[in-house]
């Protein structure tokens, strides 16, 4: 265990997406599609992430999750009930706008067939005049978004944000939420992939025709007492704390530990380059640190970088 565990991201095409993952990150994406996701850590019966280099090239996250659990995550993990790596991590590369969507909240999820997705958004890079939707405009009550979105007006009851590149913003279930065009983002959140689409802007998918949407289910997961919710600054180091995931900002100037006490440490760089064992990572990069290693601290290459640690409550 005395390397990063590195994993091949699954990407994933979209309508909304583009090329900034190549154009900007470097990253091998297919040609003449729209890739608006790169699946970096999942663990699903329909994707699963795959260790593409090292000593344990091959092996799925599931592999490791049910088998090595204590070796890659620590003893602490071993009474967790889940079934599969609780997480799932992503890069969003949003070209155009994203529809209008909500997750459905633990108490009616079940109800309505899909899972709980509480999720956090780091803004990894957005471009002069980025902007997202997350929340209501404050006064803003069901009867009123009920009728702008019979009249096509669902935008002007939504609360606007310009965003900046190092901002965040947290994502609980039940929060109303587009991603704007422009923005490439870290999202770190449950292992679910459930989405209530809204409202879509009047677009078609890959197929030409419109987008399928889940009005009903929508309505019903909707928080309309959540109104404009704010974002983080570039400058705060605690990106978000839930009972599902905690996510942390570092500035490394010298080498360090990044793992918290016999717990594995998820990374992301987001400014910089970094080494850990015998491997670097630019910008965009993901790794592993497991629980059970020596000799893995995350150094920065040459003037300083910042990385995003993920973990799991304990």
């Amino acid at each position: 265990m005395n390397e990063p565990i590195v994993f091949e991201p699954i990407a994933m095409e979209r309508v909304w997406g583009g090329h900034r993952f190549e154009s900007l990150l470097g990253k091998g994406i297919p040609t003449g599609t729209p890739v608006g996701e790169l699946w970096e850590i999942v663990d699903r019966e329909d994707a699963q992430s795959v260790v593409h280099v090292g000593a344990m090239r091959g092996a799925s996250l599931h592999d490791l999750w049910s088998g090595a659990r204590a070796e890659v995550f620590g003893d602490d993990y071993l009474a967790d009930p889940s079934l599969r790596f609780p997480l799932l991590v992503k890069l969003l590369d949003a070209r155009e706008r994203l529809s209008v969507q909500v997750h459905p909240p633990l108490h009616m999820a079940a109800a309505l067939g899909g899972d709980p997705k509480t999720e956090v958004w780091y803004f990894l890079d957005a471009l002069p005049g980025a902007r997202i939707y997350a929340g209501l405009k404050r006064g803003v009550g069901r009867g009123d978004f009920e009728k702008a979105l019979r009249e096509g007006g669902v935008e002007q009851t939504l609360h606007e944000i310009r965003v900046k590149t190092g901002e965040s913003i947290f994502i609980p279930s039940g929060r109303l939420h587009a991603i704007g065009e422009g923005n490439l983002i870290v999202e770190v959140q449950q292992n679910s992939d459930t989405t209530y689409r809204v409202f879509d802007w009047n677009r078609v998918g890959l197929d030409g025709k419109p987008r399928a949407l889940h009005i009903e289910e929508s309505l019903a997961s909707i928080d309309f007492e959540d109104f404009e919710p704010p974002v983080r600054s570039a400058s705060d180091t605690e990106i978000a704390a839930c009972p599902f995931f905690h996510v942390e900002k570092v500035r490394l100037e010298s080498a360090r530990e990044v793992r918290p006490q016999g717990c594995f440490a998820l990374v992301s760089v987001v400014a910089g380059r970094v080494i850990c064992g015998a491997q670097a990572f630019e910008r965009g990069g993901f790794f592993v640190v497991p629980a059970d290693g020596d000799g893995l601290d995350v150094v920065p290459a040459s003037g300083g970088a910042e990385i995003l640690t993920i973990t799991l409550p304990v």
